[in-house]
């Protein structure tokens, strides 16, 4: 089975334009959750990690008909090819885009006759950025619920293992809007205060705006992360529509797998990355699937405290963070979390724990009962 190496990544979110940027201001304790007021997206109060109109202008170059979703890809992706000796217009490279939502804003004020119409559909976005780049093969779109980003790089990593490409451009990118919002808000799911995963008193989840780059090869000689691609797995409950499986099991056996696919035991993972929504039944869910996984000493921590739920971007932002905690030795803490709330204890980190890192397991779910996880390793 060949190889399969991170190269290069990026992270542009409203914590800063870089992956340095963004991890500096993780371990600083900042966070990207507000509290916001603006009718565009809700008539109410909420809170939710946003890009600022600044950071926006400062930061995209691609003009009309190009989105601001497809901006923040172009961002990020041109980032992580700055870092790498990887050109996109090689024969050698693919391009996967990923997310749950694209240019669904468009819909709030698009006419007809609106020449941005054609990137209504994810495709028309992501052909828009495989032709900014010069990509020489169409791209590949993933749009699976919650664990999109994750798949990206599942997929990516099976093409490769597959010896179609020697590199894979592994991109998603979420930006909200009042249909997001208005959604998540129907659900009851909102929380009316900064989110607190797998904590006693968590009332819901915050979203968020970011994009993601992870850049996936073959070629050992070009990646300069030391981090490369273990086993992975993906699953799904079919337990309702929205609603996580009660019990955990299909969660479990995704971890299960990926982590014998990875040709190690758990005894040999260092910490969890987890979804970590902060709703009540997911966070109760995952407790129970690494409960039953034989994981629960592991250091478990989540993210959304910080970037709140990127949807399509959270897979690959998450990832990418646990890759530079492995090459730190650095496991971030929850934000939010002070008192366990779910049935099964877990070992969810409340302060920065330094150590030395080898191995991190990944996870996320989403609606229709979709499960990911992926094994990263230095």
């Amino acid at each position: 089975m060949r190889a399969v190496f991170v190269a290069s990544d990026n992270i542009f979110s409203p914590l800063g334009r870089t992956t340095d940027e963004n991890f500096k201001r993780l371990t600083g304790g900042d966070s990207a959750i507000q509290r916001h007021q603006d009718i565009k997206y809700l008539n109410e109060p909420f809170f939710a990690s946003l890009f600022s109109q600044e950071q926006l202008a400062r930061n995209f170059s691609a003009q009309p008909p190009c989105s601001i979703f497809e901006n923040a890809l172009i961002a990020s992706i041109g980032d992580a090819l700055r870092g790498c000796a990887i050109f996109a217009s090689s024969p050698e490279t693919q391009l996967i885009i990923c997310s749950t939502k694209g240019n669904i804003n468009l819909l709030e004020n698009q006419g007809p006759d609106d020449p941005m119409n054609a990137q209504l559909s994810l495709h028309g976005s992501a052909e828009a950025v495989a032709s900014h780049f010069n990509f020489s093969h169409p791209p590949i779109v993933v749009s699976h619920a919650c664990i999109s980003g994750l798949l990206g790089i599942i997929t990516g990593t099976r093409l490769l293992r597959a010896g179609m490409y020697t590199n894979v451009v592994v991109a998603g990118a979420d930006m909200l809007s009042k249909f997001i919002l208005s959604g998540f808000q129907s659900f009851q799911a909102l929380s009316p205060e900064p989110c607190k995963p797998f904590d006693l008193k968590r009332k819901g989840i915050n979203l968020g705006e970011g994009a993601a780059t992870m850049i996936l090869t073959t070629n050992k000689k070009k990646s300069k992360t030391r981090i490369f691609i273990g086993g992975s797995s993906v699953s799904n409950d079919a337990n309702h529509i929205s609603g996580p499986s009660r019990t955990g099991e299909e969660l479990c056996l995704t971890m299960n797998k990926a982590i014998k696919a990875s040709g190690i035991g758990p005894e040999d993972i260092d910490f969890i990355s987890a979804h970590g929504t902060a709703t009540v039944y997911n966070d109760e869910m995952e407790a129970r699937a690494i409960s039953m996984a034989e994981l629960a000493s592991v250091p478990v921590n989540s993210l959304k405290g910080y970037y709140g739920h990127t949807l399509g971007a959270a897979g690959l932002i998450e990832s990418i963070v646990s890759i530079r905690s492995l090459q730190e030795g650095l496991i971030l803490p929850t934000m939010g979390f002070a008192e366990a709330g779910t049935t099964k204890n877990v070992n969810v980190c409340s302060r920065l724990q330094a150590g030395p890192l080898k191995t991190c397991l990944k996870t996320a779910s989403g609606f229709g009962g979709c499960n990911a996880a992926v094994v990263l390793s230095k």
